[in-house]
């Protein structure tokens, strides 16, 4: 076998494909597996008939396709594995949610704050000084979030959900949870107009 050009030793003709040469060669190479003298040929055919196309090609003889030229990227590489899909939130979702400035939490935050400060150590008043603070804690919810994109309808809509959701959950947790901690100045009114508050500075702040 050792006297054998070496397309003899794969078993194709001179002028066969590229692909008819890489089939012949795996074929072999499965015929023989475990015989390292014979694979030691199969390769040194196979690595001989590319220079041979090499040579051929630089005289302007044949075209020689890249993965001739490069076949170690077609045998080496290892297969890609289909890419997984990255987990996304939905669509919906991303169109609202913002990724706010520090001072786009900060700002309206020390609003909220002061507002809830004044809603809970203010008690002369009473439920008027409650109905003014979340006056002023609705327009500070439109005034940020009609600054982001301008859309003053959204930006109403938003606040409106967050107030009724705020005065709603906050009135329920209040019921449940002021008994329990016996703060006997702190009504119930006071703490759904805090909650309100805090949800409506994570709208204000985190959404757009």
């Amino acid at each position: 076998m050792s006297d054998q050009n070496p397309y003899e030793k794969l078993g194709v003709s001179e002028d066969a494909s590229f692909d008819e040469i890489q089939d012949a060669r795996n074929r072999q190479l499965e015929q023989y597996n475990g015989d390292a003298k014979s694979l030691e040929l199969i390769e040194v055919a196979y690595d001989a008939i590319l220079m041979d196309r090499l040579r051929m090609r630089q005289e302007g003889k044949i075209k020689v396709p890249e993965r001739i030229r490069f076949p170690e990227l077609r045998v080496q590489l290892p297969a890609k594995d289909s890419p997984t899909p990255r987990e996304q939130s939905p669509a919906w979702l991303q169109r609202m949610l913002d990724q706010p400035s520090p001072t786009d939490i900060l700002l309206p935050g020390a609003w909220y704050l002061g507002l809830s400060a004044i809603s809970v150590f203010t008690q002369a008043a009473g439920d008027q000084i409650l109905q003014l603070a979340l006056v002023v804690g609705i327009g500070i919810s439109i005034y940020f979030l009609k600054r982001k994109e301008g859309k003053f309808g959204r930006a109403v809509l938003l606040t409106l959900i967050g107030l009724i959701v705020g005065l709603i959950v906050g009135g329920l947790l209040a019921s449940w949870l002021l008994p329990q901690i016996n703060l006997v100045q702190f009504t119930s009114e006071q703490f759904s107009t805090v909650f309100t508050f805090i949800l409506l500075w994570l709208i204000s702040s985190f959404l757009r």
